[in-house]
């Protein structure tokens, strides 16, 4: 397992795609660039659509597996305020912006029910400032 997570190092790089698939996508974006400026003709007009096709769909894939674990968080947070909050208290929590559960998840389940009226009563703006209010960190080891 990784070091125990806390707020400054729970950001997560994919290195497949972060280090190695975007750049070489916008490596071979500039280049076909490079060379329709050099030699312009239709062949490499169509070359700068292709590589920009290419660079989008890299970047597709990547926010809508994004997207799928913003859902499942909520949903396990959902499933959570239902095991660890109060009645009255999960039955509100579940109406919570999506990105208000993905901070709160990383609270552990003794401070989840002040930090969510905390949360309910608008105490918090941001999404990092209900992380940066955690104290016992519960770290999120598998995400994509």
């Amino acid at each position: 397992m990784a070091e125990k997570q806390n707020y400054q190092n729970h950001a997560k790089f994919f290195p497949l795609f972060h280090f190695i698939l975007t750049p070489m996508l916008l490596a071979f974006l500039i280049y076909t660039i490079v060379q329709m400026v050099r030699f312009p003709s239709t062949d490499r007009a169509m070359m700068i659509f292709m590589a920009l096709a290419l660079f989008l769909i890299g970047l597709t894939a990547r926010m809508m597996a994004l997207k799928v674990q913003d859902r499942v968080i909520r949903l396990e947070e959902r499933l959570r305020y239902r095991e660890v909050l109060p009645k009255e208290l999960a039955d509100k929590a579940v109406n919570l912006r999506t990105s208000q559960m993905i901070g709160l998840r990383f609270a552990s389940d003794e401070e989840l029910p002040d930090l969510v009226q905390k949360t309910l009563n608008g105490d918090f703006e941001t999404t990092k400032e209900i992380k940066l209010a955690v104290k016992d960190w519960r770290g999120d080891y598998l995400r994509a």
